[in-house]
């Protein structure tokens, strides 16, 4: 069975894309065939993953404006079963230029029709802002995964992203739930990190992984070596809380 699950927090510096490549790289590593969508125009995810952005001939830009095929932007990674359509700078432009076009909020879902059959899960990567192209990423997602760091402002914003969930899934993707809130960067040490983490906890019971995403240096390095920390240093803490997070998901949906 296929999943769509979108990444996404208006607030930006939470960890979205790092999650969204280590967890990838972890599933991928647990034997399970992962696509990443960048849909973010920053591109770190792309670059995260070893893709050269400059080389690139088509990405998701070109999927969802030129309604180019999306096999041609598919491009593989230095971890087998894991591929990536990777973003452009020109995203930033795209939600303009879809104004216009029919059934705007329901282009990235059609986009990814053709090859959802050929992945176990499919991650999408979303922009630090609730526009148009994250609206497109949670109508075409089954669910959402939202980061919240574990710090001061953790959970300014939740609730703004929590009312575009509940417009979406009243108006455009009935099916969409919350996979999950995961806590990232957290320091077991501080006692803030400890306030947030029981504050979440107490807000969203259930809702919350687990799995905690710790403070680790491996992690912030290994996007400047176009690593996920999986390949960076297996060892590290980064790469076994990823892997944790991945087999909760993987057992989550059985």
């Amino acid at each position: 069975m296929s999943k769509i699950i979108a990444l996404a927090n208006q607030k930006g510096g939470v960890g979205k894309t790092t999650t969204t490549i280590n967890l990838a790289a972890s599933l991928a590593t647990l034997e399970k065939t992962v696509l990443v969508v960048d849909a973010d125009p920053q591109a770190n995810a792309s670059s995260g993953l070893g893709v050269d952005i400059t080389e690139v001939e088509s990405s998701i830009y070109e999927c969802i404006i030129n309604k180019s095929d999306v096999r041609d932007a598919i491009y593989t990674t230095d971890i087998d079963g894991l591929d990536i359509i990777p973003s452009h700078i020109d995203l930033v432009g795209a939600e303009i230029e879809m104004l216009n076009l029919e059934n705007r909020e329901k282009i990235l879902k059609q986009v990814l029709e053709p090859v959802r059959k050929d992945y176990d899960y499919i991650l999408i990567d979303c922009s630090p802002s609730l526009g148009l192209i994250t609206v497109n990423a949670l109508t075409a997602a089954d669910s959402v995964i939202i980061p919240v760091q574990c710090e001061y402002f953790a959970l300014e914003g939740i609730s703004k992203l929590l009312n575009t969930i509940k417009i979406i899934k009243n108006k455009l993707n009935p099916q969409l739930e919350i996979e999950g809130f995961l806590l990232t960067m957290y320091d077991s040490r501080l006692r803030l990190a400890n306030q947030i983490y029981d504050e979440v906890k107490r807000h969203f019971q259930e809702l919350v992984f687990k799995t905690v995403i710790q403070r680790n240096v491996k992690l912030s390095e290994s996007p400047s070596h176009g690593l996920p920390v999986i390949l960076y240093d297996a060892e590290s803490t980064g790469a076994k809380n990823h892997l944790a997070l991945a087999r909760e998901i993987i057992h989550k949906n059985k």
